[in-house]
């Protein structure tokens, strides 16, 4: 149950109720919530007093659920970039797949700029698979993306691996990522949800809807507002892809959740000959945003190289986007 405080229940006594329901207890829109296990399905007549108004749920999906806000959140990126309900913006990030050099990430921060891509990404910490592949530059590498922010006036996202340097991305990044490998760590979750940062959760290959909206709970729950979901392949039985790109799971997070959705072609398919026709139908389905991995030259990328595309064919897929996303009354921005 979401219990919403009449706006005269100061924080104190905020917390007293809290503490009696067992519940979260936020801040929002200037009054207080309190978000209490789907189990309670009734307030208790001495509650009446202090509650305004209240929710109930069938399952813990509660302040993501379109039964609490019908509209999708509007999350401002930047000065130029709203992404969510509040526009029918649908924004695009790009970048290499990792912070390699101070000159690869700045041919990265040029070409956005030249295109008009307002948000760069790359990763300086590094989840892989083998402990005997690149695991990013780390630290330096925040460094080098907060330099190309300076120097282009580009605003930067890059993945939270552990809660080991957590407050080093907090502190280095515009939009904080929590990968896939990295959808479960309640360190991390805990973390991001006690900041205001705009948050990316993507979704864990082998992850339920159900989960994956109750792991943005955990943000949410702690009083960070800004959370976007990013469904970006889950493994089925087939070997030919990397992954599968679960629309479906898209069509069912657009209708019954309130979060910004984006969509991640490059890990779905693990392969640049498929990221472009892959990156259309996502725009096609009306979602918030795109991530498309771009490098200067792929071929040499430390991770992830099948399926980076490189300059010209991103440049070419940026642009195809544009009368796509006009076609269902959208604007790639």
């Amino acid at each position: 149950m979401i219990i919403k405080l009449k706006p005269d229940v100061d924080s104190v006594k905020a917390a007293e109720l809290g503490k009696e329901l067992e519940a979260f207890a936020i801040k929002e829109n200037g009054g207080y919530v309190l978000i209490t296990p789907n189990k309670l399905k009734k307030l208790e007549d001495k509650y009446a007093p202090f509650a305004d108004t209240n929710y109930v749920f069938d399952d813990d999906i509660q302040l993501a659920s379109r039964k609490y806000k019908k509209d999708v959140r509007s999350i401002r990126l930047s000065d130029n970039i709203t992404i969510g309900s509040a526009t029918n913006n649908t924004v695009v990030i790009t970048g290499p797949c990792s912070v390699e050099s101070e000159e690869q990430i700045e041919q990265a921060a040029q070409l956005c700029v030249k295109l008009g891509v307002g948000i760069l990404r790359a990763g300086a910490y590094k989840p892989r698979t083998s402990p005997y592949t690149f695991q990013g530059m780390g630290i330096e590498g925040l460094r080098l993306l907060a330099k190309m922010r300076e120097k282009y006036g580009l605003k930067i996202i890059t993945e939270i691996r552990d809660s080991t340097h957590v407050a080093d991305v907090i502190e280095y990044a515009d939009i904080l990522q929590i990968g896939a490998k990295s959808m479960y760590d309640h360190g991390i979750l805990k973390a991001c949800g006690k900041s205001n940062k705009p948050t990316l959760l993507k979704r864990g290959f082998g992850t339920t809807l159900q989960e994956f909206v109750q792991a943005a709970e955990f943000i949410l729950s702690g009083g960070n507002a800004n959370v976007m979901l990013c469904e970006r392949g889950i493994r089925t039985f087939e070997t030919k892809t990397r992954f599968t790109l679960d629309l479906c799971g898209v069509a069912y997070l657009k209708q019954f959740t309130n979060l910004p959705i984006v969509l991640d072609p490059s890990h779905a398919i693990g392969y640049a000959y498929g990221v472009p026709d892959l990156a259309r139908a996502c725009v096609a389905m009306g979602v918030d945003g795109v991530l498309i991995e771009t490098h200067p030259n792929p071929a040499v990328a430390k991770s992830d190289a099948s399926q980076q595309l490189n300059f010209e064919e991103f440049t070419s897929l940026y642009k195809s986007l544009h009368p796509v996303a006009q076609a269902i009354g959208r604007k790639i921005v």
